[in-house]
């Protein structure tokens, strides 16, 4: 069976076991979605707040959906000895974890479709205006996030410290990021931290394909930002991953 075959098996695999679990599909699309209407509710009259907010929610989904869920999966697998069992296995390694990116990817893709269609069915936001740009921003986002979430597992000593670990990142930065609110708002430093973190850069992209047009172009040094946070955390993953239950 060839290397396709059994990436695709899988994913499939992967995917059945994330719908047995409840919980992690409600965070993983629920949670985003009541933020997005509990907004959307409170500035109804107010188009530019949600032009705001739905990019906004839109790149926290993305960054919950494979920064947030590897960080937990990863260091889960890693304690229980799931790791080390499939390594001992004649599945290649490449392709269980190919089997897993394929699953957050997945989550990702679903979960921007449903903000797209209820930010236009509920909140008056156009069709992404440039669809080009929003696969390539989505795509080099899930790459950084995937690539941190994989690279911040391999630094959480146990399961039980990881809710701490992963929201000591995850709530600052979509605070800082302006995920609720137009980071031009905020103090002067606020606004420089937040340029130079992932998250911000996803979201003033996601905001040009959303709402407002503006081309790759425009938002060049956006998507520069991203892609070097994903250097970074590809290297990171790469060289502090360890199939063993216990971390050197």
């Amino acid at each position: 069976m060839n290397a396709a075959t059994l990436t695709w098996r899988q994913y499939r695999l992967e995917r059945r076991l994330f719908w047995r679990n409840p919980s992690a599909a409600f965070f993983n699309f629920a949670l985003p979605l009541i933020f997005l209407f509990l907004f959307g509710a409170v500035f109804h009259n107010n188009q530019h707040e949600l032009d705001v907010i739905v990019p906004g929610i839109a790149g926290m989904s993305l960054m919950s959906t494979t920064f947030t869920a590897l960080a937990y999966n990863m260091t889960l697998l890693r304690e229980q000895g799931v790791l080390k069992r499939m390594h001992g296995t004649p599945l290649p390694g490449g392709v269980y974890l190919s089997g897993l990116a394929l699953n957050a990817l997945t989550n990702a893709v679903v979960q921007m479709a449903i903000i797209i269609i209820s930010g236009k069915l509920l909140f008056g936001l156009p069709w992404p205006r440039d669809w080009i740009e929003l696969i390539v921003f989505v795509a080099v986002a899930v790459t950084c996030f995937a690539a941190l979430g994989v690279a911040l597992a391999h630094v959480i000593p146990s399961f039980d410290s990881a809710t701490a670990y992963v929201n000591a990142i995850f709530l600052p930065v979509i605070i800082i990021s302006g995920v609720f609110y137009d980071v031009k708002d905020t103090p002067q430093f606020l606004r420089d931290v937040a340029s130079a973190l992932p998250l911000k850069n996803a979201i003033d992209g996601l905001t040009g394909a959303l709402v407002n047009g503006h081309g790759i172009a425009y938002y060049g040094s956006s998507l520069g930002v991203i892609a070097l946070w994903a250097a970074a955390a590809l290297v990171l993953a790469v060289r502090g991953f360890s199939w063993e239950q216990t971390r050197t």
